[in-house]
C-alpha cells in the first residue's frame, strides 16, 4: 500500500464508505493519515452524581429515575429523563432521538458523559450526552480515543479502524536525521502520526504536533523562501504611469483617507510606477480600509490600458467586492470595468466572462480560485491583489502571478500577527501595516459570560432585532457528531432551539460551509437584505462580510476559538452607526480561559490581542483555541507554536544555503507529501 493509492484498497471500504470520506476530502490513503483528529476523549472513571462538576465534561454512572418523557417543540422530539443514585439526581436531555425512551426503561443502570451545567434550583444537567453500558465504558476507562471532524454516516469508530490499518501497511520515510530531531526536540515521523492519532497520554500528543507542525511549518518556509529569492531583482518592462484618476477618486470620497492609508497607498503607487515587481502585504486590522486601497491599485491598472485581478477567499466575498466596485464605478465615473468569475456561475456566464478578459474589454476581474484556472486567459494583466492572504497559498498566488509578465503581486490580510513571526512567515513580501482606525467608529462592547447568562442574552437579541438591528451568533460545529456530549454547540442544532427560544416573529436562519456555494450567497443576500434577523453560522462568516445592520455578535463556547480569529469575527458587527455589542459565551468555568477572553473585553486592537494570545498560550491548549482564521495549517497554530516556527525557519535557511543537506531520496518525498492549503 503507497499514500497516493485510493482508499478503496482499505479492507472493509467500499463504494457507500468512499462516498462518504469524500464528502470529508479524503480520497486517498495520505488523505486519510492526514486527516487529524480534531481533539480526543479523555476516558476518566465513571463518577457518582454527587462528585460532578459544572462546567466541565465528565462521566457518571447513575440509575434511570421513572420513564423517560417526549415533548415535541417546533417539529423537534425532545427526550427528558432523570437519572441518580445514592448521592444526588440529575437530569437529562436528548434533541431527535426518540428511541431514547424505549432504549433507557426505568431502573437501568448506564454512564452517561456530556457537558455537566447546573439549572433551576441548583440541580444539574447534561445535554445530548453519550450512553454507554457499564461494561462498554469499562472497556474505555482510562484511554484517550481520538475525535475526527464527521460526516453523517461515517463514525469516529470507521475512521479510527481505516487509519490504524492504514499506518500498519504503510511505509514513512522519514526525511529528518536523527542529528538534527535530537537538535530540535522532534520523534520520528513514522511515530508521530501513530500517536497523533492514537496518544498514550497528553505527552504523546505534545511530542508528536510538534514533529507534524514543525513538517509543515518547513514545508511552508522553504517555498516562500525560495519564492523570494526567484522574485529578488525581477524587473518590470513597462512600468504603470502615475494617473490623476485616483487623485480625484480620493477626494471624491464621503470619507477622508486615514493617515495610515494615505502612507500605505503611497506605498502602493511607488510599487506600481517603479521598475521592480511589488511584492507588498497590507496588513490591518479588521475595518482599517484596506479594500479601498486594492480599489486604487487597481484603477491604476485600469487607466493605464492594463488588466488588474482580485481573488477572494470566498463567493460571498468576491461578490460583495464585485458589487462594491461597480457601485463606486458608476457613483464616481471611473474607468474600471469591473467583471465577476467564481466557480457556481453556469457554463455559459464563465464563457462569456472568458472571452471578455482575453479580450480587454474587462480589465477588473474579481473572483475566487476561479481566476487561475488554464481556462482564464489575461489579455495583459499587470496585477494581483489576494484578499485575507493567509487563505491563499504560495504557489497559488504565484500561479496567478505566472498568468501575466512581469505582473505586480499585492496581498491583503486583517489578520494582526506579532511582528516576531510577520517577519518569518511573511519572508517573501514587503509589509505595509495599517496602525489607524476611521475616527467615525463606536468602539464596539464587550463582555465575556458563561452559560447562566444565556437566558439574558437571548432577551438582549430580541430587544435589538425590536429595535430594527440585526444579530450573529456563532457556533464552533456544523452539525452534531458522535461526541455532541463534549458541550460543543453546533449551527444545525442550535437554530432550532433558537427558533423556539426566541420571540416567533423574529425570522432565524443557518449558514455553514458545507453549504453550496449559490445557497450560501442567497442566505447572505437575504441576511444583507435585512430579511433575516438572526443568522446562526460557523466561522465562514469571518471573512469580510459586511452588513453595517448587524449589531451584536454572540460568540458559543467561545473558548474553543484563538483571540485572534474572535477579533476577527467581532469584526462583523460595528460596522454602521448603531453601537454594537459582542457576547463571548464561555461553555465552561475554565478560569485561565476566561482570562484570555477578558483580554478582548478590555481592548478592540488587534496586534495588542494578538500579543496577548502569544503570551497566554498554555501547553493544554492543543486543539481547542487554534486559530482556524490564520494560516490554514492543518495542524500548526502560529501563536501556539511559534517556538516551533521559529526553528524550522532556521533550519529552512540552513539547507536553502546547503550547510544541510538532508537525504535527497527521503526530502523529495517529503516535499511532494505536503499539500497543506497554504503551500
Amino acid at each position: 500500500m503507497e499514500a497516493s493509492h485510493l482508499i478503496t484498497e482499505i479492507k472493509g471500504v467500499g463504494v457507500k464508505t468512499t462516498a462518504l470520506f469524500s464528502k470529508l476530502h479524503i480520497e486517498t490513503i495520505k488523505d486519510l493519515i492526514s486527516y487529524f483528529p480534531r481533539g480526543y476523549d479523555h476516558y476518566e472513571e465513571a463518577l457518582p452524581v454527587g462528585e460532578l462538576c459544572t462546567g466541565k465534561v465528565q462521566s457518571v454512572r447513575a440509575c434511570i429515575v421513572g420513564t423517560p418523557s417526549m415533548v415535541r417543540a417546533k417539529g423537534m422530539v425532545i427526550t427528558h429523563a432523570q437519572a441518580g443514585d445514592a448521592s444526588g439526581r440529575m437530569k437529562l436531555t436528548w434533541f431527535r432521538m426518540p428511541y431514547l425512551k424505549k432504549a433507557l426503561p426505568g431502573g437501568s443502570w448506564h454512564v452517561f458523559r456530556g457537558m455537566v451545567q447546573a439549572g433551576a434550583g441548583g440541580m444539574l444537567f447534561m445535554e445530548q450526552p453519550r450512553v454507554f453500558s457499564q461494561g462498554d465504558y469499562e472497556t474505555l476507562a482510562g484511554t484517550w480515543q481520538p475525535k475526527y471532524a464527521l460526516t453523517s454516516g461515517l463514525t469516529n469508530h470507521m475512521i479510527s479502524k481505516c487509519v490504524r490499518q492504514a499506518l500498519e501497511e504503510l511505509e514513512l520515510p522519514d526525511y529528518l536525521p536523527e542529528e538534527i530531531r535530537r537538535r530540535y526536540r522532534l520523534i520520528g515521523f513514522r511515530e508521530a502520526m501513530e500517536k497523533i492519532h492514537f496518544p498514550g497520554s497528553q505527552e504523546d500528543v505534545v511530542m508528536a504536533r510538534r514533529r507534524l507542525v514543525f513538517d509543515e511549518f518547513l514545508a511552508f518556509l522553504i517555498q516562500i523562501k525560495r519564492q523570494k529569492k526567484e522574485n529578488a531583482g525581477l524587473l518590470i518592462d513597462r512600468p504603470l504611469q502615475p494617473t490623476e484618476d485616483t487623485d480625484r477618486l480620493i477626494a471624491a470620497l464621503p470619507y477622508q483617507l486615514t493617515g495610515a492609508q494615505r502612507r500605505v497607498w503611497k506605498q502602493i503607487e511607488a510599487d506600481l510606477t517603479g521598475h521592480m515587481a511589488m511584492n507588498r502585504l497590507v496588513q490591518g486590522d479588521v475595518g482599517s480600509g484596506k479594500t479601498i486601497l486594492a480599489f486604487l491599485a487597481l484603477l491604476v491598472c485600469s487607466a493605464n490600458s492594463r488588466q488588474g485581478c482580485l481573488m477572494a477567499p470566498t463567493e460571498v466575498l468576491a461578490v460583495q467586492h464585485f458589487e462594491a466596485l461597480t457601485e463606486m464605478t458608476e457613483k464616481y465615473g471611473l474607468c474600471t470595468k469591473p467583471i465577476l468569475l467564481t466557480g457556481s456561475m453556469t457554463s455559459k456566464q464563465k464563457k462569456e466572462a472568458y472571452a471578455r478578459i482575453k479580450s480587454g474589454d474587462a480589465d477588473v476581474i474579481i473572483g475566487t480560485h476561479a481566476l487561475i484556472q488554464d481556462k482564464v486567459e489575461y489579455r495583459d494583466l499587470a496585477l494581483v491583489v489576494t484578499d485575507e492572504q493567509h487563505r491563499f497559498g504560495v504557489r497559488q498566488r504565484e500561479c496567478l502571478a505566472n498568468k501575466g509578465e512581469g505582473v505586480h503581486v499585492l496581498v491583503m490580510s486583517a489578520t494582526p500577527i506579532p511582528r516576531t513571526l510577520a517577519i518569518v512567515l511573511y519572508g517573501d513580501l514587503e509589509v505595509s501595516v495599517l496602525d489607524e482606525m476611521p475616527k467615525n467608529r463606536l468602539p464596539i462592547k464587550n463582555c465575556v459570560v458563561d452559560p447562566s447568562f444565556r437566558k439574558k442574552a437571548y432577551a438582549f437579541l430580541e430587544a435589538q432585532v425590536e429595535a430594527g438591528h440585526q444579530v450573529y451568533v456563532i457556533c464552533p460545529m456544523v452539525e452534531a457528531g458522535e461526541d455532541s456530549a463534549d458541550g460543543l454547540e453546533n449551527v444545525t442544532d442550535y437554530t432550532e432551539k433558537l427558533k423556539a427560544a426566541l420571540n416567533s416573529s423574529i425570522r432565524v436562519a443557518a449558514l455553514h460551509g458545507k453549504m453550496k456555494a449559490a445557497q450560501k450567497q442567497e442566505i447572505m443576500d437575504a441576511f444583507g437584505a435585512g430579511q433575516i434577523d438572526v443568522l446562526v453560522s460557523t466561522t465562514v462568516i469571518e471573512v469580510g462580510i459586511n452588513v453595517p445592520n448587524a449589531t451584536v455578535m454572540l460568540v458559543e463556547n467561545a473558548e474553543r476559538f484563538g483571540l485572534a480569529q474572535l477579533h476577527q469575527l467581532r469584526g462583523r458587527v460595528g460596522r454602521g452607526h448603531a453601537q454594537s455589542f459582542c457576547i463571548f459565551m464561555t461553555g465552561d468555568g475554565s478560569g485561565a480561559k476566561n482570562k484570555r477572553l477578558d483580554v478582548l473585553n478590555h481592548s478592540n486592537d488587534g496586534f495588542f490581542i494578538a500579543n496577548e494570545d502569544l503570551k497566554l498560550r498554555g501547553p493544554g491548549d492543543l486543539f481547542g483555541i487554534r486559530q482556524s482564521g490564520d494560516l490554514d495549517f492543518g495542524l500548526g497554530d502560529i501563536y501556539q507554536d511559534s517556538d516551533v516556527l521559529m526553528l524550522a525557519g532556521e533550519l529552512a535557511d540552513q539547507v536553502l544555503s546547503g550547510d544541510v543537506v538532508l537525504p535527497e531520496k527521503e526530502f523529495g518525498l517529503f516535499e511532494k507529501s505536503i499539500d497543506y492549503r497554504t503551500i
